[in-house]
């Protein structure tokens, strides 16, 4: 599950991962709030405007994971977040103020794979801390394994090449994708993202890979409701959960 750090409120940051945990969900990506976020669509987008409005940082966003880590038990945390405030922060010291908060791994959507193979791999070794590289039905077999290859953790299959956002249903040509990754005999785990926000889409993705990520059908539910626990049954009834 996905939500914006400092989305509805500032200081709601802990209580979105503790109910989300309550509630079962089983990872959590929690998404540094950025101006500019060109892989998400407009729901993600208002969310990063409203918590850059309400003070978020980034020093501040993993500040608040490590103050709710202890509470998120076994549950993985993820950090997701480009690499303009990234390299504002400090690469390095991400990579080491994100392992001491508890975070598990990075989604870097704008970072190249063939730059973190020079730049930030040696990191990922270092702190234990793995970068999750995302594919798309664009992305070739051969970088498709080059990835499983010289990466850990999950592989983010976007279900299309498109940003963030709802859709009713997959079409042919995208379940024709998932087909081609599952038949490609690779050693990671992959999870489907992008476009998922009813049972159809969540049992597609489920079938298709080892599980889904959702984020805008989540910020929409938060939006509606300023009751977090609230908040979260509703997504998971939505999800028919």
């Amino acid at each position: 599950m996905f939500f914006t750090a400092g989305h509805p409120t500032l200081d709601s940051t802990g209580e979105i991962i503790r109910e989300l945990v309550n509630q079962g969900v089983d990872m959590i990506e929690v998404g540094i709030p950025f101006s500019d976020p060109m892989a998400d669509g407009p729901t993600i987008q208002a969310s990063s405007t409203v918590a850059l409005k309400n003070g978020q940082t980034l020093r501040n966003l993993l500040d608040q994971v490590e103050a709710a880590r202890a509470d998120a038990g076994e549950t993985p945390l993820v950090l997701m977040g480009y690499l303009n405030p990234i390299m504002q922060f400090g690469v390095e010291q991400l990579f080491r103020r994100a392992k001491e908060a508890g975070i598990d791994a990075l989604i870097i959507p704008d970072l190249p794979f063939d730059d973190y193979l020079r730049d930030f791999k040696d990191l990922c070794d270092r702190y234990d801390l793995p970068i999750i590289m995302l594919i798309t039905p664009e992305t070739s077999d051969e970088r498709i394994h080059l990835i499983d290859d010289h990466c850990s953790g999950f592989i983010y299959m976007v279900s299309a090449a498109a940003t963030t956002g709802t859709r009713d249903s997959f079409g042919p040509e995208q379940l024709e994708y998932f087909d081609r990754v599952n038949a490609m005999d690779l050693k990671h785990n992959r999870l489907i993202g992008f476009g998922i926000s009813n049972p159809g889409t969540l049992a597609d993705a489920c079938s298709h890979s080892s599980g889904a990520i959702i984020g805008s059908l989540f910020i929409k539910c938060l939006e509606k409701s300023p009751d977090i626990p609230s908040a979260v049954h509703s997504l998971l009834s939505t999800l028919g959960r």
